[in-house]
């Protein structure tokens, strides 16, 4: 069988003949793998660089895909943290973390769409909770998670979305109602003034100063303002202000691995699926041959497009 194999931490994965997988537990089956995506996610994973990454190799990446189980069903699936991932011909799907698919869907979309709408989706009904009719500001809104964050706070009901981001010129076409240029500190405040829930992609420097603009222009000290971190592209770490903390009505948390349990995730992926197999969601998803996985790896860094791996 072949697959994607990262041998080095920081080099890419390359295609080799590995094992065929097998099944080892009760509701595990074989599944042919139709697509899998190559995501921030995966990326740090083969970098081993992910808070849950560990130190083994050699690596297959791939946390997820789309995949055609013995039975004949097309289904979603979540792998577990483990060295034999989705961009392999094969791989070992455990059927409680999963979904069934419509099966004339379309794996590709479906395999680029899940996980980077997934990210918005569990955090705005899982952790921020939000309520039809509050208003959502993305931070980091131009990239896949970002762009998918719009459109998912808008599908869950939010009455008001603004769109924020460095490439501003991008999101006219986003869906939100207003969009910022990250770093207009005025427009932000004035954005921000009465923001319910924050989805913040960047954190680093970028959330700092986001915040030194945000909460003096709060328009009611006392509204609740929830500020979920999910990504951390602009920085793992942030130097928060303290005022923040005390000015407003502030609710810092996170969302991922952890924060969520797994069987919370596995239960919105129905309803998620649906939601993405009707095409509510917009995705430039392109398919890219599993053979070209180190070609595909350096043209992540350069194209708007979601790569999904397929045989």
């Amino acid at each position: 069988m072949k697959a994607a194999v990262v041998t080095e931490f920081g080099a890419h994965p390359r295609y080799l003949d590995v094992e065929e997988p097998a099944p080892r537990r009760a509701h595990e089956v074989v599944a042919d793998v139709l697509g899998a995506a190559i995501s921030p996610r995966v990326r740090s994973q083969a970098a081993g660089s992910h808070y849950t990454s560990t130190d083994e190799l050699p690596l297959i990446p791939g946390l997820d895909g789309v995949g055609r189980t013995p039975d004949g069903s097309l289904r979603y699936f979540i792998l577990p943290d483990a060295t034999k991932g989705a961009m392999a011909e094969r791989t070992v799907v455990d059927l409680r973390r999963s979904v069934a698919l419509p099966p004339d869907a379309d794996p590709v979309p479906l395999a680029a769409a899940m996980n980077p709408a997934m990210s918005s989706w569990v955090a705005l009904r899982r952790r921020a909770r939000m309520q039809p009719g509050q208003s959502v500001l993305v931070l980091g809104a131009s990239g896949n998670a970002g762009g998918l964050a719009v459109q998912v706070a808008r599908r869950l009901g939010a009455g008001r979305v603004v769109a924020v981001s460095r490439d501003s010129y991008r999101l006219d076409d986003s869906g939100a109602d207003v969009v910022v240029e990250l770093g207009d500190a005025d427009a932000l405040a004035r954005a921000a003034s009465d923001v319910d829930v924050v989805l913040d992609y960047l954190w680093g420097r970028p959330t700092a100063d986001a915040l030194r603009a945000v909460i003096p222009g709060r328009a009611r000290d006392d509204q609740p303002l929830t500020w979920v971190q999910i990504g951390s592209v602009a920085g793992a770490e942030s130097p928060i202000p303290s005022a923040a903390l005390r000015a407003v009505d502030l609710r810092l948390i996170g969302s991922g691995q952890g924060s969520v349990s797994t069987e919370a995730i596995v239960d919105e992926l129905s309803e998620l699926a649906v939601e993405v197999a009707g095409g509510a969601f917009v995705t430039d998803a392109r398919a890219v041959p599993l053979s070209d996985v180190e070609r595909a790896w350096d043209e992540v860094a350069t194209t708007r497009d979601r790569l999904v791996l397929v045989p």
